[in-house]
C-alpha cells in the first residue's frame, strides 16, 4: 500500500513541468517544484528534531495554501503527522487543539502567530514571513532537493483532523496513510485541466482535494476566499473541468444574476457536499450545467473512505437523496436498540468504511462510543432508505449545526454564553437558512436582576468560539421549554425561530 506523498512523486516524475496547485490571486507551483521543495523542507524538519510519528501543525491562512501543500507533503516525507489547524477558531480553541496533539513544529501564517504562541512552549514556530530570518519556514530548507521518504508503514498515522471544540476533551480524527483516500496512488493520463474548489484546507474535503485532482490527472485550482464574482471569473477564464461546492456557495451563485450569464460548458463534473442541500436548489444548479455529471454527496471525517454518491439521473428520480454507498462501503439504518428498521422508516445511520476504521486521537472512550468494535461507525445522523436503496439524511441525532459546510457544536456556543456573568441559562439551535444551510440562534435567560445586552453576548461568543459559530440571532426569554426530566426541548425552540 502506498504512502500519501507517493502520488506527488508519480506526478513530479511523469509531468514535472505541469502546474500542480494554483491559489487564485496568489500564484502556483509546478509538480516538480512542489516535490523538490517538500523534500528540502522535510530534511529541514528532521534537522529540527522531527522524528517518525511527531506532529507538525499547519496553522495557515487560505492565502498561504502553497505553503500548506508543501508543508503537508514535507511532513509525510519526514515521517511526521500533519495537523491542519482551523485558524478561524478562537485563541482558546487553537491552544486546546495544539496542547492535545503536542506538535514538535508549528508552521504558521505570520498574521495569526498570536493564536499559537505559548500553546506548546517547546514547539518550534516557523512563520511564513518574519523580520527574524531563523523563524521563516523556508530558512530551514535543506540544500539537498533529492527525493526523501522516512520509512513508514501504510497503517502508520498520517494526519489528525480536529472536528470539535474545547468544552470537552478535543477530538481529532486519526487518519492513516492506508485510509486517507479510496485510492492512495493513481497513474492517470494527465489532462492539463483543473478542479476548482474553495474548501478550507483544515477540513476533510480541503485535505482530500490536495491530491484528489492529481489522482484524476488534473491540477487543483484553489479559491482561498469564496465570492461569486471570483468563482465566475475562474469559470470563464480558467475553464475548470470539475468543481466542488458546498450548498451555501450554490445558494450564493444562484442569487447572482451573472451566474446564468456564465458559460458553464467547460464543467464536466460538479459535486456538491459537506452539508444538506434543498432538492430544488440542487435541481436549479444542475440546470446550468446540463451536460455535466452533477451529484450530491454525503460523508464525514470519521467515515473517511466511505462515500455516498447520487448516480447520474438520480437527481431527477430521487430528489433529496444523497445517493448510494460507493462500494465497498456499506450503510445500515438501525433503531435506538440497534435493530434494523424497515424501508422508509427513519433511524440511526451506521456506516462501514472499507479497510481499517479511523479513531479519535488519544481519546479511547470517545472512539469506543462512535467507532464500533464491529467495524460500523455510528454517524450520529438520522436517515432512511427508500425501496430503491437510496439513502436520505433527514436530521441529526447529535446536537451539531452545519453552517456554510462547517460543523458548529451547540454545546460549545452554550458554554461560551455561560461565561457571561448575567446569563443563567442558554440554549443554541440551528434553523434552516437559504444561503448558509443553517443559521445559529441562541435563546438566553438572564439571571435575576441582570440586564442582558445582545452586543455584549455577541462579544462574549467572539472571544471564545470561531467566528462562524457566533449566533446571528439572540432571543432573550424568561424560561426555556423543558420536559419532565428537565431536558431542554430544542425542537420547540427551532419551530418559532425558523
Amino acid at each position: 500500500m502506498a504512502l500519501i506523498p507517493d502520488q506527488l512523486r508519480w506526478a513530479a516524475e511523469t509531468v514535472p513541468d505541469e502546474v500542480g496547485f494554483t491559489v487564485a490571486g496568489v500564484g502556483d507551483i509546478t509538480l516538480s517544484r512542489w516535490h523538490t521543495d517538500s523534500s528540502r523542507f522535510a530534511r529541514g524538519l528532521i534537522a529540527l528534531g522531527v522524528e517518525p510519528g511527531d506532529r507538525v501543525a499547519l496553522a495557515l491562512l487560505p492565502a498561504d495554501a502553497l505553503t500548506f501543500v508543501v508543508g503537508y507533503a514535507a511532513t509525510h516525507k519526514a515521517g511526521g503527522v500533519a495537523v491542519p489547524v482551523n485558524t478561524r477558531m478562537s485563541p482558546a480553541e487553537v491552544r486546546g487543539v495544539l496542547a492535545h496533539c503536542e506538535p514538535k513544529v508549528i508552521v504558521c501564517s505570520a498574521s495569526v502567530r498570536h493564536l499559537v504562541e505559548g500553546a506548546v512552549p517547546e514547539a518550534r514556530i516557523l512563520l511564513t514571513e518574519s523580520d527574524t530570518e531563523e523563524e521563516v519556514w523556508s530558512s530551514v530548507f535543506d540544500a539537498d532537493d533529492s527525493d526523501l521518504q522516512v520509512d513508514r508503514n501504510a497503517d502508520d498515522l498520517a494526519d489528525i483532523l480536529y472536528t470539535s471544540g474545547t468544552t470537552s476533551a478535543p477530538k481529532g480524527v486519526a487518519i492513516r496513510h492506508s485510509n486517507s483516500a479510496m485510492i492512495i496512488t493513481a497513474e492517470p493520463k494527465w489532462s492539463g485541466r483543473s478542479w476548482l474548489h474553495a474548501s478550507p484546507l483544515f477540513t476533510f474535503s480541503g485535505v482530500t482535494f490536495i491530491y484528489t485532482p492529481m489522482r484524476m490527472g488534473m491540477s487543483t485550482l484553489y479559491l482561498p476566499r469564496f465570492s461569486t464574482t471570483e468563482c465566475l471569473r475562474l469559470i470563464n477564464e480558467e475553464k475548470p473541468a470539475a468543481c466542488f461546492l458546498v450548498p451555501a456557495m450554490v445558494e450564493m451563485l444562484l442569487a447572482d444574476p451573472d451566474t446564468e450569464k456564465t458559460d458553464w460548458s467547460c464543467v464536466a463534473s460538479l459535486s456538491i457536499g459537506s452539508a444538506p442541500i434543498a432538492p430544488t436548489t440542487l435541481v436549479k444548479m444542475a440546470s446550468l450545467v446540463p451536460d455535466a455529471f452533477v451529484t450530491n454527496s454525503y460523508s464525514m471525517t470519521e467515515a473517511g473512505t466511505a462515500y455516498f454518491m447520487l448516480p447520474k439521473g438520480g437527481l431527477e428520480t430521487h430528489p433529496g437523496a444523497v445517493g448510494k454507498p460507493v462500494p465497498p462501503a456499506e450503510v445500515r439504518i438501525l433503531d435506538d436498540d440497534d435493530n434494523p428498521v424497515d424501508v422508509e422508516e427513519v433511524g440511526n445511520v451506521h456506516v462501514k468504511p472499507p479497510g481499517r476504521m479511523r479513531e479519535y486521537y488519544k481519546a479511547p472512550e470517545a472512539s469506543k462510543e462512535v467507532f464500533g468494535a464491529d467495524g460500523w461507525l455510528r454517524t450520529g445522523d438520522l436517515g432512511k432508505f427508500d425501496a430503491d436503496g437510496y439513502l436520505y439524511i433527514v436530521g441529526r441525532a447529535k446536537d451539531v449545526i452545519i453552517r456554510g459546510g462547517l460543523n458548529v457544536y451547540a454545546a460549545d456556543v452554550e458554554a461560551a454564553l455561560f461565561t457571561h456573568p448575567g446569563v443563567q441559562e442558554a440554549a443554541v439551535v440551528g434553523v434552516p437558512h437559504d444561503v448558509m444551510g443553517e443559521e445559529i440562534v441562541a435563546f438566553v435567560v438572564a439571571k435575576p436582576g441582570a440586564a442582558l445586552d445582545v452586543d455584549e453576548l455577541t462579544a462574549t461568543c467572539k472571544e471564545r468560539v470561531a467566528n462562524y459559530a457566533v449566533p446571528s440571532r439572540f432571543h432573550l426569554v424568561d424560561e426555556l421549554p423543558r420536559n419532565a426530566t428537565g431536558k431542554v426541548l430544542k425542537r420547540e425552540l427551532r419551530e418559532p425561530a425558523s
